[in-house]
């Protein structure tokens, strides 16, 4: 019998060198127990979804586990299929600081940018 070995898959998600170092700091400060950060699109917002980055203790057993140079990332197993394809990237202005979504995936944004339809 001849074994086949599969080429490990892309992430469904690119972090920037930026999101990856916002990852870095944010488990540089983590609260006790927490294992990494994750992402998910909740429902909620004008266009249906939204983008959450919260810590969590524990990750769901479809979660995709993606190993950055500053700890765990995982998204939400539910969430993968919105998400394939998507860059994530963290920008801070004079202004404003938050991660940024280029997602090919989406199909139109609500009016503050807070959501999403796909």
């Amino acid at each position: 019998m001849t074994a086949t070995t599969r080429k490990p898959r892309p992430a469904a998600v690119l972090l920037t060198p930026n999101a990856e170092a916002r990852v870095a700091k944010l488990m540089s400060e983590a609260p006790e127990g927490a294992i990494g950060v994750k992402l998910s699109t909740p429902r909620r917002g004008c266009s249906g979804l939204a983008y959450s980055v919260d810590y969590i203790n524990e990750a769901g057993p479809l979660d995709e586990k993606i190993e950055t140079p500053g700890g765990l990332f995982f998204i939400d197993s539910a969430s993968v299929l919105y998400l394939i394809g998507s860059t994530m990237d963290w920008v801070e202005d004079d202004f404003t600081a938050g991660f940024t979504f280029a997602n090919p995936n989406a199909k139109g944004t609500c009016g503050c940018g807070e959501s999403f339809t796909v």
